[in-house]
């Protein structure tokens, strides 16, 4: 009996931990954007807004969601391995230093698709893009 109890609570963890991580990041683009892949320093550069073009010349235009937003905050732990007040550091400075900008934000995930679908050189993240067609999804090396 107990032996049973204890697989039954293993089982148990192991479904929530599954739960948990059902939803993935997607990072997605302009469906015109021909980069298929990623590293994540790459990534980290693109929405530090250092690295401002695509391969092909085309101007990056980085879309995201408010910094308290859930999927802002598991994006920037997860893919970009900084916390999402390091990043707000970095767009401020940026900003008030005259020597850049910070991204567009917009207000939920489907204004994010939807502004990535229309902006030639657009990138975001969502959770779960794999069933929209309208995007292209970027695969993330490391």
């Amino acid at each position: 009996m107990f032996i049973n109890n204890i697989l039954k609570l293993w089982l148990l963890c192991f479904w929530l931990l599954l739960s948990f991580n059902a939803h993935s990041l997607d990072i997605i683009t302009h469906p015109a954007i021909e980069t298929t892949s990623l590293t994540t320093a790459q990534l980290r550069r693109i929405f530090s807004m250092r690295q401002l073009l695509w391969r092909s010349g085309t101007p990056i235009v980085v879309y995201v969601l408010p910094s308290k937003h859930k999927l802002h905050q598991k994006f920037t732990k997860k893919m970009l391995r900084m916390f999402p007040y390091q990043l707000d550091r970095i767009w401020n400075k940026l900003t008030y230093s005259g020597m850049g900008s910070a991204p567009i934000v917009v207000s939920n995930t489907q204004a994010l698709v939807d502004a990535v679908m229309k902006t030639p050189g657009a990138i975001g993240y969502v959770e779960n893009a794999k069933n929209n067609s309208k995007v292209h999804i970027i695969n993330i090396k490391g």
